[in-house]
């Protein structure tokens, strides 16, 4: 298994996270402050840029890290903070992801504009949906939390594809 990335590395990351952010201050000649750099993020992303409830952050996969360290802080700490910056010129609502704004700004950092990169993730913690049990009148059956969450909502009901019976949670 591997470890995360260590407090040193950690700083390392938020060194060029802060660099990243200047030099698109410099190019776009507008102050982009520093913002919370995290290393809680899990699963299979390496990174990503969150902006929402007034709250602007940058959150990083620390395993993938610890694998992967120098390609990560070439490529992805520009593509986070490329994210960052697109939200802030333009509003993330205003264009696409991966568009040719974003694009812009990962050539003006000297990154190559990558959406998204594969990486191995033998040893790496890899977040895994949570399962519930269901019952039909034929068999038993297995729902994700997503559609557990509906049917507790009241939002959606489904129906086992061999006899047609609801599905109702199982004691």
């Amino acid at each position: 298994m591997i470890e995360p990335i260590s407090a040193g590395q950690q700083a390392q990351v938020r060194e060029a996270t802060l660099d990243c952010l200047r030099r698109a201050s410099e190019r776009f000649r507008l102050e982009f402050r520093a913002l919370p750099v995290r290393f809680d993020l899990g699963g299979r992303a390496a990174g990503m840029y969150r902006s929402g409830r007034g709250e602007q952050v940058i959150r990083y996969n620390p395993w993938l890290f610890a694998k992967y360290f120098d390609n990560s802080l070439t490529i992805t700490v520009p593509h986070e903070v490329a994210h960052c910056i697109s939200d802030r010129l333009y509003g993330l609502r205003n264009i696409r992801t991966h568009g040719v704004e974003w694009q812009a700004i990962m050539r003006a950092l000297g990154a190559e504009p990558r959406a998204t990169a594969r990486y191995d993730l033998e040893g790496i913690p890899v977040r895994r949906q949570q399962r519930f049990p269901y019952r039909c009148d034929c068999t038993s059956h297995q729902l994700s939390s997503v559609r557990h969450n509906r049917i507790r909502r009241g939002q959606a009901r489904y129906h086992c594809r061999a006899c047609g019976t609801a599905l109702v949670a199982a004691e």
